[in-house]
C-alpha cells in the first residue's frame, strides 16, 4: 500500500506542474498572437535557409559529412548512426561519454568542460574533413547559449531534435537558465518538435520550428517468426498511473507483462523487445507525460510497436491521427473500462487483429523510418 504522505506529495508535485504547464502555454499563445506571428511552412523554411546559408550546393545523397551530437542512452544509436549513413559520413560526439564518472557533478564545472570540448571537437572536424550539417539531440541542461553562438558562427546548418516540448521546452529553471530548449533554439537553422503545440514557443523565441514525429529503424524493427504466448505487453518506464493499470488488468483475467527501467522483469535490448512484441498477442501504449495529467505526447514505441509487427493499442491523442488510421492501422483507448474491453475484444476477434497488425506494419514502413524524417529534413535545408 503506498505510502499516504508520499502519494500527496506525488499529487501536489503534478498540480503544480499542471498549473505551471498551462500557464506557460497561455503565455506564448499570448504573445504569438499579439505578434502576428505564423507557424512557418516548408516553403518559408527553404527561403529562410537559402537565405542564411547562400553559400550551399546540393550533395547526392550518400556524400555529405554529418557531424551528429547525441548521448546514446539506450536507443539514440541505433536511431540516429544508420539513418544519417545513408545520407554520408558520420562523425559522432558523445557529449557525456568523457564525463561519464562525474555526473554527480554535472550541473557545475563538468557543464562548462564539455562544452570547451565540443567546440574544439567542431573545429578539429571543421578544419580537417569539413562539416556539411550537424545534428543534435541536446537541450539547455547540457549545452550553453554562449557555446550554441560560437557554434553558429561556423555557418554550417545546424538542426535539433526535441521530443517532449510539451512538457521540457523550458523545463526546469536552475541559475536564470532554462534547462529546456527555450534559451537555445534560436541558434539553430532548424529546430524539429515532435510536439505541434510547441511551434508557437519556437516561434515567439525566435527560432524556425518544424514538426516531425519520431520514427523507427526497419532494420531492427521487423516482423519475427514466432508464437504469440503473452496476451499483453507493456514495455517503458514504472510511473504514473501505469501500474494501477496493469495490476487492474491482471485481475480483470488478462495475462499482461511489463519490461523497463522500475518493473521487476527489467529493461530490454533492441532484440528482445522486437521478440516481446512478436510474441504478444497485443502491445499496450501509454501517450502520457509524467508529472502532468492529461497532456499527452507521442512515442518512440508509436512508431516502433507496427513498425515490429505488433498490434498496437495505445492511449488516445490527436496527433496519433495524424500519423496512423486510428481503428484501422492501430487502436487506441479512453479510460480503463475502454482499454479493458477493447483488449477482450481484439483477443476475441484474432482475424481482425491480424488485419490491424497487417495494415499498421505497411503505413510505418511506407512513411515512419528515421530515414525519411532526415530525407525530408535535408532536403527542406538544401544540402541534398
Amino acid at each position: 500500500m503506498e505510502d499516504p504522505l508520499k502519494n500527496y506529495r506525488r499529487l501536489l508535485r503534478i498540480w503544480l506542474n499542471d498549473r505551471r504547464l498551462a500557464r506557460e502555454g497561455k503565455r506564448y499563445r499570448r504573445l504569438f498572437s499579439d505578434r502576428n506571428m505564423a507557424i512557418p511552412d516548408e516553403a518559408t523554411i527553404r527561403r529562410h535557409v537559402s537565405t542564411q546559408f547562400p553559400h550551399i550546393r546540393p550533395k547526392p545523397k550518400g556524400q555529405l559529412r554529418i557531424l551528429t551530437i547525441h548521448h546514446h542512452y539506450n536507443w539514440e544509436n541505433t536511431a540516429f548512426i544508420p539513418a544519417l549513413a545513408a545520407f554520408g559520413a558520420v562523425d559522432h560526439y558523445d557529449w557525456m561519454t568523457s564525463f561519464r564518472s562525474h555526473l554527480t557533478q554535472w550541473h557545475r564545472s563538468l557543464a562548462q568542460a564539455m562544452n570547451v570540448d565540443l567546440l574544439r571537437r567542431v573545429r578539429t572536424l571543421a578544419d580537417e574533413k569539413g562539416i556539411d550539417v550537424i545534428f543534435t539531440y541536446l537541450s539547455g541542461e547540457q549545452v550553453l547559449p554562449e557555446t550554441m553562438m560560437t557554434l553558429q558562427a561556423f555557418r554550417i546548418p545546424m538542426v535539433n531534435l526535441a521530443l517532449n516540448d510539451k512538457e521540457n521546452f523550458v523545463g526546469k529553471i536552475r541559475s536564470g537558465r532554462a534547462m529546456g530548449v527555450r534559451d537555445i533554439c534560436r541558434f539553430f537553422t532548424l529546430c524539429w518538435t515532435s510536439t505541434e503545440d510547441a511551434l508557437e514557443k519556437y516561434c515567439v523565441e525566435g527560432a524556425l520550428p518544424l514538426y516531425l514525429p519520431e520514427g523507427a529503424n526497419p532494420d531492427l524493427h521487423k516482423p519475427m517468426d514466432g508464437e504469440q504466448t503473452i496476451d499483453v505487453s507493456f514495455i517503458g518506464q514504472r510511473y504514473g498511473n501505469r501500474e494501477d493499470i496493469i495490476k487492474r488488468l491482471q485481475a480483470d483475467g488478462i495475462h499482461v507483462e511489463a519490461y523497463g527501467f522500475g518493473w521487476p522483469n527489467g529493461p530490454l535490448d533492441t532484440e528482445a523487445m522486437v521478440a516481446l512484441y512478436a510474441k504478444s498477442r497485443i502491445n499496450l501504449g501509454f501517450g502520457g507525460v509524467i508529472s502532468h495529467t492529461g497532456t499527452y505526447c507521442l512515442k518512440g514505441r508509436d512508431f516502433e510497436v507496427p513498425m515490429s509487427g505488433g498490434l498496437y493499442l495505445t492511449e488516445h491523442h490527436p496527433e496519433l491521427a495524424k500519423v496512423y488510421d486510428v481503428g484501422g492501422e492501430i487502436v487506441t483507448y479512453s479510460g480503463y473500462a475502454d482499454l479493458r474491453d477493447k483488449i477482450r475484444d481484439l483477443l476475441d476477434h484474432p482475424d481482425k487483429a491480424r488485419e490491424i497488425r497487417r495494415r499498421g506494419f505497411e503505413r510505418a514502413r511506407r512513411e515512419h523510418a528515421w530515414e525519411m524524417r532526415f530525407d525530408n529534413i535535408f532536403k527542406l535545408l538544401g544540402i541534398i
